[in-house]
């Protein structure tokens, strides 16, 4: 009878959980693309991700 070979064991659940986690991370940054990617609050002014409102052309 064979044995058992763990290692190959270990790396297949190590790789679906890597899988499993990306996964997540992703669905977790497609579910909120409205949030800025810099770090200042919102609601503050100098947003990158807005215009001025009162700026000429």
């Amino acid at each position: 009878m064979a044995t058992p070979n763990y290692s190959y064991e270990k790396r297949q659940k190590e790789l679906a959980k890597k899988k499993k986690k990306e996964e997540k991370l992703k669905r977790k940054a497609e579910g909120k693309p409205d949030l800025p990617d810099d770090d200042t609050p919102e609601g503050q002014p100098g947003d990158a991700g807005t215009p001025p409102t009162d700026a000429a052309p």
